[in-house]
């Protein structure tokens, strides 16, 4: 059993990726594969509504998100991270996230009853509005979300500054130990 995590910040070392290599720590804990996968270096393009993925079975956009779906495809569990930008998500996260989604719904509906949610990594807020944005595609997908002690936010500008943000650090572990526990009680 496995989950990919995806960290959508072009810092590869940068704030996002050290809580989803902190997540993906929590899963191994719990006996189960994590993978993470980073969007830094990569250049995300939006969903051109093609129709293509539905007859080709994956994503053509040359882009490497194809690898990414294929991953995602053979993975229990899906967990997106996001450092939020003038308020929300990043732009190619929510981009790699629509494509995913639509691959999914024009194929094999791969994405439903997987387990997962999303993360937001912010200096000072915007937080709540990446989560909602972001917590709309697992629910589109038909996939379970479960909970934590709070929002899967955490604070920090500077890169190490998550690990300030005590409260914030032990939800996300919270978290991604619920979706590891849940995966395994589901199988």
């Amino acid at each position: 059993m496995r989950v990919v995590l995806l960290s959508g910040s072009p810092r590869p070392e940068g704030n996002t990726f050290q809580v989803v290599e902190e997540c993906a720590g929590v899963i191994r804990e719990q006996g189960l594969e994590a993978e993470v996968i980073s969007l830094a270096g990569m250049k995300i393009e939006s969903c051109t509504a093609c129709s293509r993925c539905g007859k080709e079975g994956n994503c053509v956009l040359g882009d490497g998100l194809a690898e990414i779906i294929d991953r995602i495809r053979d993975a229990e569990g899906f967990i997106v991270a996001s450092p939020v930008y003038f308020g929300t998500a990043r732009g190619d996260v929510m981009a790699a996230l629509q494509r995913i989604g639509m691959v999914s719904r024009s194929t094999d509906h791969f994405l439903s009853w997987k387990v997962g949610g999303p993360i937001a990594v912010a200096r000072r807020g915007g937080h709540t509005t990446a989560i909602q944005e972001m917590l709309m595609f697992f629910f589109i997908s038909n996939m379970i979300v479960p909970g934590s002690t709070y929002w899967n936010m955490v604070f920090g500008r500077d890169p190490g500054e998550v690990w300030k943000d005590v409260e914030g650090m032990n939800t996300v572990r919270l978290f991604a130990e619920n979706v590891a526990r849940l995966i395994k009680k589901i199988a």
